[in-house]
């Protein structure tokens, strides 16, 4: 039985370093997701602004079209004015016709603000494109670097997975489903060393007689606390 606690504690250690490396996997994997969603973050900000940028383009062809249609009117209007015989109809005409002007005038203030900021815009989308082909640049070395480190990580847990396959083949099922279910129950940690008298796992005292029992090692023994299943490792081993 001594033996088979033993390998029981090297199961334990194996399991612990396949999660130490199962976490860190994991922590790498959220930073490439983190890379990735700073890209379309980007990627959504050069989007927004070539939105705002055919808005504004739409606007100023608008704004054009309504220009074209009032220089068509005022041109149409002093064609008519020299038809005119009235002073009646000539003073409506002319009033027309200055009241076209000075709507092409706002109309081309208008214009002029349009193509202003469309080349504001235009610079900023230009600063955007920059900024994001430097950051695909820089995500992919690092993205490249990061899958590097989880495809190491990948072989040291295959390794540790085979080396446990092998370690928990010797031990009976019985054992190793005890030590499962102990494992998901207590955070990982289903073995402890028992010293001096108490158990690791919780700190708390183990009665005499049962702690005086670990020494012979012919039983599988649990802590009365927390339930683990108790070991003596070398050192306390030999002082007992």
């Amino acid at each position: 039985m001594r033996q088979k606690l033993t390998m029981l504690d090297e199961l334990q250690e194996i399991d612990l370093k396949v999660d130490a490396l199962l976490a860190e996997k994991e922590a790498l994997g959220a930073q490439i997701g983190q890379l990735d969603l700073s890209l379309a973050e980007a990627s959504q900000k050069l989007a927004d602004k070539r939105a705002e940028i055919e808005a504004v383009g739409t606007e100023k062809g608008a704004l054009e079209e309504n220009l074209a249609i009032e220089q068509g009117n005022i041109a149409r209007s002093e064609v008519n004015l020299k038809g005119i015989t009235t002073q009646k109809e000539y003073l409506a005409v002319s009033k027309e016709i200055s009241t076209a002007k000075k709507l092409i005038a706002e109309l081309e203030e208008q214009i002029l603000q349009k193509i202003a900021l469309l080349e504001q815009l235009k610079g900023e989308e230009g600063q955007l494109e920059e900024q994001q082909s430097a950051l695909e640049q820089n995500l992919s070395a690092s993205r490249e670097e990061l899958q590097g480190k989880i495809a190491g990580l990948e072989t040291g847990i295959a390794a540790e997975t085979s080396v446990r396959a092998e370690t928990a083949k010797a031990l009976p099922p019985a054992m190793t489903k005890r030590y499962e279910r102990l494992r998901e129950q207590r955070r990982g940690i289903a073995v402890v060393e028992a010293r001096d008298g108490s158990c690791l796992g919780c700190n708390m005292s183990i009665p005499p007689q049962l702690y005086n029992n670990l020494f012979r090692g012919d039983e599988l023994i649990t802590c009365p606390h927390c339930h683990r299943i108790l070991v003596l490792r070398p050192a306390a081993a030999q002082e007992g």
